[in-house]
């Protein structure tokens, strides 16, 4: 009990003091209160908003958040001096520059100062010229090309040679030799060019006789050098000079500028048999722009350009050097007896290192054959370029394409005519001849494009980088957008460079590098590219207009026109996707082995996918009777021409042109695709299958029926059963993957058969069989082709055997060369 107190008359209980009264609050200030608060949330509300927003719609341009593999400084000269020159300008018939993100680029146009003289600069297949293409090229130190033009030959040479702080010298040899049938006294245009690309200064310099001597220039990574044009040989003693230094709008318009610039109004003396006259030619003047559109706003060329022009009557002889500044214990000019001599050492160096690579000779093919597959491994490492610019992308969530962050790209081309820049796809199967001959070259571009992948593991799978590159590309291709992927092959590389007893501490450093990469991208596709059962996938970006194709490409798939469930619909399974995966998840789990990482997630989904009777339930079509895509489809869609009918009292001549629709004639069900071609082999060609399994069986014998896919050329993409073989996608969209043969996936085809012939099975002897007969077969028709044509193709008639389509192709169709070699 409390103790109580007498406190004057009374008692007092003990206590706490009484409470204040405090005054009520306005009801006003309530409301201020309250509604600054609600202010503050809609403002919080508001600012998410839009941060959501923004981190969607830049979430497709935020790179890995990895360490690249290959810093920015890995192509300088200080790096890499070996790598840093070189002819990594595919898309002109011959040019040289740096691996820098603005070069200092030079290269070669010439003129046949015939009746109708045509200017030769990008390699164009409407040119038609006989042949074009690398002899020899090591892709490091040397090569030597041969150009075919009307009535002469064009043989180009370059060598370079280390020293200094800057990659050294380099020298370029051009020989010009009439042909038997050509007529005598013909006028050829040499015309050299140096370009800065923004940055960079060039002098041009004259001697007594206003003659363009040399050059002399700097730029960022070169520093100062010269570039000298010796006076040339031969040309019956007549020599006519013209040059031109002017600003340049940009790289992408160098073939215009020259044009603009050239005038008629010169003449050369010539000399035919005991005869001797003048005659004119086109020659360098001065560049006059093309007059801009009015109201156009005129902006600076901030490039330079210096052109050297010769003028000879064939046969003559031609040489141009670039020489370092900082090269300061030069032994001489590389000219003359030097650069033959140094050309011969390199030239006997890469023969005998293709002897002991490839070995031709000791499985019985001739010389001839094997300049062949010289010329198809040169052609392949002569069309590596480098590359830096931005891809235009776009993602759901951007309204317009924007700009993917500048990055360079260091990569083989498919064809230097028509498609001479990066695809994802297309480089894996290059990677495998690159990694054969120098594995250096194939881990650089490796790197260079999981270097490309965004932070949600997405590459675009087209590199379209530069305003030249850019310049070559029909617009409705230029955008990539980040739903959309492409065959992972760079696995297959991959796969093929750890195929070897031992790994080098490089190589190992590198896989450490590219591995948090590496898992990111195969989560991606995972992810993305996930079908609506477990364990099965699906390709996005399919097209999507119900009426204008018979069936809706893939672009994505790498087999563009294939033939795919004919209504596209989430419930597709697409059993190319399935296979690729399966290499890729045991790619994965071999690397996790090698780094000492937990791979467990890779492990179990190569158990889980390499598991023939998960494979059997998904895609096996009895019907068929081979692997299959399943989807929403009918075999029952023709092309029909739809013509407007005018309304009562309308003019027909207003009326639009008619065109070609497709016409569903039978609804589509969920069901298997019914066409035989290169995807039903997926699981033999990428060896998924068991060696005793008894589809394998299956398939073998429906791969050598002639009605099928077997032709004496190869293997064809799609049965001739198919009701879709060599049929029209729209009015102008021919076949393309639908029925010719392509050689990326008769090399898969070859591969396996060479793989099953050597597994224990009841089929051993029948894969043996049928790889000798294949392997024949190819190596013959496409040796053939290219001494009759002189190229190798894209693509070869499954009919005829003939080349169609792009040429020169010498990326895939140059894994001839591993055919030939028996290198799986």
């Amino acid at each position: 009990m409390r103790e109580r107190r007498r406190h004057g008359g009374g008692d007092v209980r003990c206590g706490p003091p009484p409470r204040k009264k405090v005054p009520k609050s306005p009801r006003w200030s309530r409301a201020v209160v309250a509604t600054a608060v609600s202010g503050a949330v809609a403002l919080f509300a508001l600012g998410f908003t839009f941060y959501v927003k923004w981190s969607l719609e830049t979430s497709v341009l935020t790179f890995h958040p990895s360490p690249l593999i290959y810093p920015p400084n890995s192509s300088s000269p200080a790096v890499t001096p070996q790598l840093f020159w070189g002819s990594y300008r595919p898309q002109v018939y011959f040019g040289m520059k740096t691996r820098s993100p603005r070069s200092v680029v030079t290269g070669l146009m010439w003129i046949t100062q015939s009746q109708f003289p045509a200017l030769r600069h990008t390699c164009e297949q409407s040119d038609g010229l006989a042949r074009y293409g690398w002899l020899l090229h090591d892709g490091v130190n040397f090569g030597i090309q041969e150009i075919r033009d009307k009535g002469y030959t064009l043989t180009t040479e370059f060598v370079k040679r280390p020293g200094g702080l800057h990659g050294g010298d380099w020298s370029w040899r051009f020989r010009v030799t009439p042909q038997a049938s050509a007529p005598a006294g013909q006028l050829v245009s040499l015309l050299f060019y140096v370009a800065t690309d923004g940055q960079g200064t060039l002098q041009p310099h004259l001697d007594q006789k206003g003659r363009l001597s040399h050059v002399t220039g700097t730029s960022e990574e070169l520093g100062k050098f010269t570039m000298r044009f010796p006076k040339p040989e031969g040309g019956g003693g007549h020599v006519s000079y013209n040059h031109l230094s002017t600003a340049c709008p940009g790289l992408h318009v160098l073939t215009d500028v020259v044009q603009r610039s050239l005038r008629d109004s010169f003449v050369h003396p010539v000399s035919v048999g005991d005869s001797a006259g003048r005659r004119q030619y086109l020659g360098l003047d001065t560049y006059r722009p093309p007059p801009s559109p009015p109201g156009a706003a005129s902006h600076p060329s901030n490039s330079q350009l210096v052109i050297h022009q010769v003028t000879f009557q064939v046969p003559f002889q031609v040489e141009v050097l670039f020489e370092s500044d900082s090269f300061l214990q030069r032994p001489g000019p590389l000219s003359g007896n030097a650069l033959s001599e140094l050309l011969q050492s390199h030239r006997g160096r890469m023969e005998e290192r293709f002897r002991s690579i490839f070995k031709l000779e000791t499985k019985g093919f001739t010389p001839e054959q094997v300049a062949f597959a010289q010329a198809a491994l040169s052609n392949m490492l002569g069309g590596m370029g480098h590359f830096y610019g931005s891809s235009l992308v776009q993602s759901q969530h951007n309204a317009e394409p924007v700009p993917y962050p500048a990055a360079p790209l260091f990569t083989a081309v498919p064809s230097r005519s028509f498609f001479p820049r990066g695809f994802l796809w297309d480089e894996g199967f290059h990677l495998l001849l690159i990694a054969r001959w120098d594995a250096s070259l194939a881990w650089q571009s490796l790197g260079h494009w999981l270097d490309l992948m965004n932070a949600d593991g997405w590459i675009p799978r087209e590199q379209i980088l530069g305003q030249e590159a850019r310049s070559k590309v029909p617009d409705e291709f230029v955008v990539q957008r980040n739903e959309n992927a492409n065959p992972p092959t760079l696995f297959l590389a991959l796969r093929q460079l750890l195929s070897k007893e031992t790994i080098s501490p490089e190589e190992l450093a590198f896989l450490r590098r590219a591995f948090p990469r590496l898992n990111t991208w195969y989560t991606w596709f995972n992810v993305t590219q996930a079908g609506s059962l477990p364990n099965t996938f699906r390709w996005r970006g399919r097209d999507k207009d119900p009426l204008r194709f018979l069936n809706p490409k893939t672009l994505t798939s790498g087999l563009d026109d294939y033939p795919r469930a004919s209504h596209p619909s989430d419930d597709e399974r697409h059993v190319d996707l399935f296979c690729w995966m399966a290499l890729a998840s045991k790619v994965m789990a071999d690397i996790s082995e090698i780094l000492g990482e937990d791979g467990t997630r890779y492990s179990e989904s190569r158990r889980t996918m390499t598991d023939n009777v998960l494979l059997d339930r998904l895609h096996w079509s009895e019907t068929l009777s081979a692997y299959s895509d399943y989807g929403n489809h009918t075999q029952s869609a023709v092309l029909e021409w739809e013509k407007p009918q005018p309304l009562p009292g309308q003019d027909p001549r207003g009326l639009p042109p008619p065109r070609l629709i497709r016409r569903v004639k039978k609804p589509p069900k969920l069901q298997f695709v019914g066409s035989f071609g290169y995807v039903s082999l997926f699981p033999f060609l990428l060896q998924i299958l068991s060696p005793d399994s008894p589809r394998l069986g299956r398939l073998l014998d429906q791969l050598h029926d002639a009605d099928k896919v077997w032709t004496p050329y190869g293997l064809r993409s799609l049965s001739k059963s198919s009701p879709l073989y060599m049929k029209h996608n729209t009015e102008h969209d021919g076949p393309y993957w639908r029925g010719p043969i392509w050689i990326n996936m008769n090399y898969l085809a070859v591969r396996a058969l060479h793989g099953y012939a050597h597994l224990e099975g009841p089929y051993r002897e029948r894969a043996a069989s049928l790889y000798r007969e294949l392997r024949e077969n190819l190596l013959t028709n496409l040796y053939r082709e290219y001494k009759d044509t002189g190229f190798l193709w894209e693509q070869y008639n499954d009919k005829t055997g003939q080349g169609q389509g792009t040429f020169p192709f010498t990326g895939w169709s140059s894994l001839i060369v591993l055919i030939m070699a028996e290198e799986y």
